[in-house]
This record gives structure tokens, C-alpha cells and sequence, in this order.
């Protein structure tokens, strides 16, 4: 894909005016996801996914292995595009800006939607060195120390580390690591935070610590978690999205989603019998 010599960047003031109230966040379209495919190379992994995602809210993306999970929470900050086979289809309209267009800057798209990955990914800096490390690439050098502070109690990580910023961020914990990839995914002051199967590498106590933190971070962010885990998704999500997989004739297989509803529904009442096959543990 090329891009025009001058991109748009999204500026957060551009997008939003005036600081709407909670209320009105919470009801805002923040994605809208018009009929979006991706490839790589000519085969398929997701076709026809259409839904909204909503503001300060956090929405699990489910389904079985191979159903494109994570290629579509890719697309929602276009990680895809580091991929040389990649390309997409459909529209991902961001606050209303369409974010696959020539004229939107990925680099910027990835300053207003951060993301954590499925294993904890530190840098080997100290834990401060961590944190700043977005900020200051982005220049914002003035009162780092206490931006790395906020980054951190936001993370629910300063109590355990502030004796011990100029420490190496591999000496921590696994937990305390994803919650530090936390702490420097939210130092940018982000919209949205992507989190790709956040706790699948953690015990369940350090799970429990994360989970804990989506429910607090979520009164600020927008989150988009993908997990495996049904469970997890139950008990931190608002709203949740069922992907399966289809087949063509020629034996072709790509994700497709099947129901996007209140979690509760999902779980308790889902419309779909695909969706209660795959919650009640008989497929998938």
C-alpha cells in the first residue's frame, strides 16, 4: 500500500472537540467496521465482519483457533501493514475517519490505538526507561517523571516498582511485565488499548491482576481484548463477538463473525446456535 508524501495525522482534538461527558463517550461509536476482509497473499482470513465498537467499554473478541481473532484486532491499528502479503477490504472508520485510507498515517494510528501482546514484551531498559520510552520519541520530555509515575499507578504497578524504576524491567514478574507493557501503552495517552490474549501466558493470579486493571482502565479507554479464555471474557467484557470459521467450496477457510451482543446475552441466550455450540463446549 502507498501513501500520499503528506498523511493525515489523527489528532484527538480534531477528532473529538470538546471533552464529551462519560455518558456520551460510553454511547459513542468509537469503530465502526464496515464489511472488512483481509488477506494474506489470496488466501482469506476474515470476510464480511461488520460491527460497532463502543466507547469506554470492553469488547471480547471470541471464537476458536484459526477464525482470524487476532487478525482483526490487528487491523484495528493496521499492525497488518508490517506484513508484506497483506491487504484488507471494507472500511474501519475511526471516529468517523476511515483508517485503511491512503491518507491516514499508520504510525499515527498507532499513537491513538496502543496495544499489548500475548507475551509480556519489556524492552531491555530500566522499568523508568520503559515507560518514557513513547514519550520521549514523541517529545514529550517535560514532567517525564511524573508522566511515568501516572503511567505506572494507572497500570496499578507503582506500589511494586517505585523503589526500583532504574532496575532492569526483566528482573520483574511476568504479571508485573504485561502490567508495565500497560503502563507504556497508556504513557501515550491512547484512545484505545488492544489487548491480544493479554493473560494467556500468566498464572491466575497475575490474570486475576490484569483483569482487575480492565475494569478500572476502561473508565478512561476504550479496550478490545481477544481472548480464548470464555471465562475471562465473561467476567471483564461489556459486549462481546463470536468469530467462527467458514468454508467455501474449494476448501477455502477464513474467520467470520457470527453474533456481536451484551456479553451476558452471549453467554445466557445467544441467537445464534453456532454461538451456544461453541459457549457450551461443544465445538471449538
Amino acid at each position: 500500500m502507498s501513501y500520499v508524501s503528506a498523511p493525515m495525522q489523527l489528532d484527538p482534538a480534531q477528532l473529538h472537540g470538546e471533552q464529551p461527558s462519560q455518558r456520551e463517550v460510553a454511547k459513542e461509536t468509537v469503530f465502526r467496521i464496515e464489511d472488512l476482509a483481509a488477506f494474506y497473499g489470496r488466501a482469506a482470513a476474515i470476510k464480511d465482519v461488520s460491527f460497532d465498537i463502543h466507547g469506554r467499554t470492553v469488547t471480547a473478541i471470541i471464537g476458536p483457533s484459526g477464525c482470524g481473532k487476532s487478525t482483526f484486532i490487528r487491523c484495528l491499528n493496521r499492525m497488518n501493514d508490517v506484513v508484506p502479503s497483506f491487504r484488507s477490504e471494507g472500511r474501519i472508520l475511526f471516529h468517523g475517519v476511515d483508517l485503511q485510507g491512503n491518507d491516514v498515517d499508520p504510525v499515527s494510528v498507532r499513537r491513538r490505538i496502543g496495544m499489548v501482546f500475548q507475551r509480556p514484551n519489556p524492552f531491555p531498559k530500566s522499568i523508568f526507561d520503559n515507560v518514557a520510552y513513547g514519550l520521549r520519541i514523541l517529545g514529550k520530555k517535560d514532567n517525564l517523571g511524573d508522566r511515568v509515575e501516572h503511567a505506572l499507578k494507572r497500570a496499578a504497578l507503582w506500589d511494586e516498582v517505585k523503589g526500583r524504576l532504574r532496575d532492569s524491567a526483566l528482573a520483574l514478574s511476568g504479571g508485573q511485565q504485561q502490567r508495565l507493557c500497560i503502563a507504556r501503552a497508556i504513557a501515550i495517552e491512547p484512545d484505545v488499548i488492544l489487548l491480544d490474549e493479554p493473560a494467556s501466558a500468566l498464572d491466575p493470579i497475575a490474570t486475576s491482576s490484569i483483569e482487575d486493571l480492565m475494569h478500572e482502565l476502561k473508565e478512561d479507554y476504550t479496550i478490545v481484548i481477544v481472548t480464548h479464555n470464555m471465562q475471562q471474557a465473561a467476567r471483564v467484557a461489556d459486549r462481546t463477538a463470536f468469530f467462527s470459521i467458514s468454508g467455501t467450496e474449494e476448501g477455502q477457510r477464513h474467520g467470520v463473525l457470527v453474533e456481536y451482543d451484551e456479553t451476558e446475552k452471549i453467554f445466557t441466550n445467544p441467537s445464534e446456535k453456532r454461538t451456544e455450540d461453541y459457549v457450551t463446549g461443544r465445538f471449538g
